[in-house]
């Protein structure tokens, strides 16, 4: 796989959460409507899921094999910044 959300193999999962309506959250939200559909048909069987709840402060999650999990927080960022960083932990199960 060749895309830019490539996902390594051990990936399992990658999980957004956010807020809906948070002005905190509006670049996260900006980075999902643009590169989801990118994300899902470079990795159609790795499930992407968005969690979306009043007062939620902007995160992304990557579940690796063996319950391995890793976050990092998407407060403050740009949507640029916000691809760099979902980039960088999907491809690194490390």
């Amino acid at each position: 796989m060749s895309g830019r959300f490539a996902f390594s193999k051990g990936l399992k999962e990658v999980r957004f959460l956010f807020c809906q309506t948070g002005e905190h959250s509006a670049a996260t939200r900006s980075f999902l409507l643009r590169n989801y559909p990118t994300m899902k048909k470079d990795n159609p069987a790795t499930p992407i899921l968005i969690r979306d709840a009043s007062g939620t402060l902007p995160k992304v999650y990557a579940r690796f094999e063996f319950g391995k999990e890793k976050s990092q927080s998407l407060e403050g960022l740009s949507d640029q910044q916000i691809e760099e960083t979902v980039s960088s932990l999907v491809k690194n199960s490390s």
